[in-house]
């Protein structure tokens, strides 16, 4: 049984593999502060509702995070209670995966890891569209190399944005509006977040594509994602469990020795 982890900014997502499907999955606030023990003490308790699995199940652990503070405990989490060192996921941790930047290293793990997910079920080339604290535009190519991408603001940090340095704006929802005029301050911040959000998207995907000059298809995925997918044409697939499909597939390939065909 693998556990995956995946560490984000603002949530960790745990997902159980068993063979290569996904057959239990939680999501944590992160902490940088969590011991080992404490993680072992959170997973169990999920384990005991869901009532099929126990901590002992585990028997390997691949982790992707973009929070170094996490990692000490974390990995002595994996150590102590899922059967010895995880696989840290970074730059030169992946089999079959050419990093084609100036700087390998600069490469978040997250943007690998989807890397990896969306093509192995999708092909190249293609963008990737990640939407958390930041939404990230990953540019795989036609051979599964990651080539570049584009980092921009996530969505929640607008809002933020406008909350705090506007003292008459309130704090918000994040929700399609019904027109694109608003007639409130509600109304017309919710238009600007949204419609904003969802133009600026399509914007970078058409420059992308421009600059590229090939057809490519893109995927979406992140746990904002799902709230504008409909919205915005340019978007082909929406794939929340395309991080997880990653993280499963590196661990194959490091711990089994052959990729998926």
């Amino acid at each position: 049984m693998l556990l995956a982890l995946d560490i984000g900014n603002t949530n960790t997502v745990f997902a159980l593999i068993e063979g290569d499907e996904p057959v239990a999955q939680w999501r944590a606030s992160t902490s940088s502060v969590w011991t080992a023990d404490e993680y072992a003490v959170w997973l169990s308790q999920m384990l005991e509702l869901d009532g099929r699995f126990r901590l002992s199940d585990l028997d390997r652990c691949v982790i992707s995070t973009v929070v170094p503070q996490s990692l000490f405990n974390v990995r002595n989490f994996a150590r102590r209670y899922c059967g010895g060192e995880p696989l840290i996921v970074d730059e030169k941790s992946i089999p079959g995966v050419d990093v084609r930047i100036d700087r390998p290293s600069e490469v978040g793990a997250d943007r690998l890891v989807n890397t990896v997910g969306a093509f192995v079920k999708y092909g190249g080339p293609l963008i990737v569209v990640d939407s958390g604290t930041a939404t990230n535009f990953d540019i795989v190519a036609k051979d599964g190399a990651f080539v570049g991408g584009i980092i921009a603001p996530g969505i929640n940090l607008s809002m933020q944005a406008l909350h705090q340095a506007a003292a008459r704006l309130p704090r918000i929802a994040i929700e399609r509006p019904d027109k694109i005029i608003g007639t409130t301050t509600v109304g017309a911040m919710q238009s600007g977040v949204f419609w904003g959000y969802v133009d600026l998207i399509e914007g970078l995907i058409a420059r992308i594509k421009n600059e590229f000059g090939e057809p490519m298809k893109v995927v979406a995925t992140g746990g904002i994602s799902s709230l504008y997918s409909d919205a915005a044409t340019s978007i082909d697939y929406f794939d929340p469990d395309l991080t997880i499909r990653g993280l499963t597939e590196i661990a194959r390939r490091v711990f089994d020795g052959k990729e998926k065909t």
